[in-house]
């Protein structure tokens, strides 16, 4: 009986223990709540604001290491909506440089993403206004100031390749996967928009303590708390920036494009479409208006014709015909065919300029005879038992060249070409109605055969390396980017023996030292070209030119093509030659330059009302980015 009460004793001191303590922390808090107000002033003066910090972009550089893209600040407006108490319209709209209606449209816009987060109030704004906005925010509870990165180009060329950033969309933030949010920006084209996964960085965090005007007054718990942001990867670009700022001189007031790719790697050394735009216009406030004026501008000068601009290739056809014929055995290195005035076939005539018999096929090309090659493509097409398997076999030997089909290229909004099959000409003649006569100018790049100046650059350097290519691309080195350059280095092949090339390799140089190229004559560096007059039902025929150099150990391959610029050695060739010898010998020949100034001045369009550029300040000191253009960055020599 003595041990129950003893239990009992015991149970009734530990539940009077438990009771004291829970009346104990009931005083306190009732103390602290009622009759101390210190920590109820501290909650009501002060709060948490967590704020994005936008990671530092990655640079980008050319293949000689200099700075072509790199970050300056820039200072933002944010707003957090359920923060907002009445304030007076007028004078903030007076002290940040809106009317009413904006400030309405603005809020709407905030408060649709979210009540509780912060999004962007006002965005790309000046340090003039930024500092004048600071002096009286602390009159505006919920509104704050912020600064991020925006991007810089030091060049006023290679737009089309750089491409451009712009804040996201609906889609782009659908697609992210929870990364992307409401005023955050992307590459939308170009290697902007083809390496935004190593450029973009990674966001950090910092937790603001703020006081009730919503000023900053520290951070919470010292910064410990803080997520810092990662800078995105620096790039590494194949482009030479003063090769390509040269072609783009070379090309201004023409329409058209031209590429030029180092055959041994698949580099691409230079990409130009113009008409083109300086790429800091649309970069800033001002960058909307830029868009738009450009989108609207005749000269579609944001198209990129280097990859998307559709045109039938012309006489540049005439030597990948040669390789084709010869490697099924139609054609031999000796045939010759008479020309007389052109090929005449069932009172049908592809007419011809006049020139010196083309006893095999060096002359043939060297000459461009288009006689010559409709034979070829004729009997290309009749080595088979159909000329529905003749087409077949004609499309899947161009596949291999990376024509009628995407090279791969590492840039968006890469179009295909076109190569006809036997179902489009069945619908114009009839199922089994149509045979290699129908279709003969296909042999001299006519008829329904279209490409891209991509294409064109890349036959050129698969013709210079002998029958194979490297996937053309613009990326040269990246950390972290092994995966993507390995793809790169794979050699792709036509299938066609390396002992049917020099035959075209050589005819190629006679069209340039005897032929219809001889204005792209370089006395120092053999060039091997070819011309090519496009015809164009639209208006005046298009000039093109395609070649590699030099003969020997070729350094670059180039394609261009002028619209409505005539023959092709009317101005295609001569600034496809400057470019070669300016790439090779890093300058031009005294005996050259009233061509290269000829060329420089020559209008071929009404010149596009595009904006007046914006002044270029190239950086001198890119310490600031805490980046510099050193070798280390380069890919280490093998």
């Amino acid at each position: 009986m003595a041990i129950i009460d003893n239990t009992k004793s015991r149970s009734y001191v530990i539940q009077g223990i438990i009771v004291g303590i829970f009346v104990v922390y009931l005083i306190r808090l009732f103390y602290l709540q009622i009759i101390d107000d210190t920590y109820k002033q501290i909650a009501d003066d002060r709060g948490i604001r967590k704020e994005q910090v936008d990671p530092d972009r990655g640079q980008i550089f050319d293949r000689t290491g200099k700075l072509i893209v790199y970050n300056e600040p820039s200072y933002k407006l944010m707003v957090v909506p359920s923060q907002v108490e009445k304030i007076d319209t007028i004078r903030f709209c007076e002290i940040i440089g809106i009317d009413k209606e904006q400030f309405i449209k603005k809020m709407k816009d905030a408060k649709s993403f979210s009540r509780v987060r912060e999004s962007v109030f006002l965005s790309q704004i000046s340090a003039e206004e930024f500092g004048r906005i600071e002096e009286y925010l602390y009159e505006f509870k919920g509104f704050y100031t912020a600064i991020s990165p925006v991007r810089k180009y030091a060049y006023p060329s290679a737009a089309h390749l750089l491409g451009y950033v712009a804040e996201v969309d609906s889609n782009d933030i659908k697609k992210s996967n929870g990364y992307y949010r409401n005023a955050d920006v992307i590459g939308k084209s170009g290697v902007e928009k083809s390496y935004e996964n190593l450029l973009r960085g990674q966001k950090g965090y910092k937790n603001i303590v703020i006081d009730r005007f919503g000023r900053d007054v520290g951070r919470l718990n010292n910064g410990s708390e803080d997520i810092a942001p990662v800078a995105g990867k620096n790039l590494t670009l194949t482009i030479d920036i003063e090769l390509q700022t040269y072609a783009e001189q070379l090309m201004a007031n023409k329409r058209g494009a031209l590429v030029a790719i180092e055959p041994s790697t698949g580099e691409i050394l230079a990409l130009v479409s113009t008409p083109s735009y300086d790429p800091n216009m649309l970069v800033g406030s001002a960058r909307t208006k830029n868009f738009a004026k450009l989108a609207l501008n005749k000269e579609n000068p944001l198209n990129n014709r280097a990859l998307s601009g559709y045109y039938p290739p012309g006489s540049t056809f005439k030597p990948v015909m040669a390789a084709l014929g010869m490697d099924i055995g139609s054609l031999t290195s000796d045939q010759g065919y008479s020309c007389p005035g052109g090929y005449v076939m069932s009172g049908h005539k592809v007419n011809c300029h006049n020139h010196p018999y083309a006893s095999n096929v060096e002359l043939g090309i060297g000459h461009s005879c288009n006689a010559y090659f409709c034979y070829t493509f004729r009997y290309f097409m009749e080595a088979h038992d159909s000329p529905e398997e003749g087409m077949r076999d004609f499309n899947e030997h161009l596949a291999l060249w990376g024509i009628g089909t995407k090279t791969g290229v590492d840039l968006p909004n890469e179009r295909n070409g076109n190569v006809p099959d036997a179902e489009d000409y069945d619908k114009v003649y009839g199922k089994g109605r149509w045979k290699a006569s129908n279709c003969v100018t296909l042999g001299i790049g006519q008829d329904k055969l279209i490409i891209t100046p991509l294409q064109s650059a890349n036959s050129m350097a698969i013709i210079a390396n002998g029958g194979f290519f490297f996937t053309p691309h613009v990326l040269k080195y990246a950390e972290d980017a092994d995966t993507i350059l390995n793809k790169f280095k794979t050699r792709r092949e036509t299938g066609i023996p390396d002992s049917i090339f020099p035959f075209v390799q050589h005819g190629m140089a006679g069209a340039v030292n005897f032929g219809t190229a001889k204005i792209a004559k370089v006395d120092s560096i053999q060039v091997c070209g070819k011309t090519g007059t496009a015809e164009n039902p639209h208006g005046k025929d298009h000039s093109w030119f395609s070649c590699f150099a030099p003969e020997k150990n070729p350094k670059i391959a180039v394609a261009i093509i002028i619209e409505n610029g005539g023959w092709g050695a009317s101005y295609a060739a001569p600034i496809a030659s400057l470019v070669v010898e300016k790439y090779v010998n890093r300058t031009i020949s005294e005996k050259r330059k009233p061509l290269e100034e000829r060329m420089m001045k020559a209008v071929l369009i009404d010149a596009p009302e595009l904006l007046p550029q914006p002044e270029q300040k190239t950086p001198v000191d890119s310490n600031k980015q805490k980046i510099t253009a050193q070798a280390a960055i380069l890919p280490k020599k093998q």
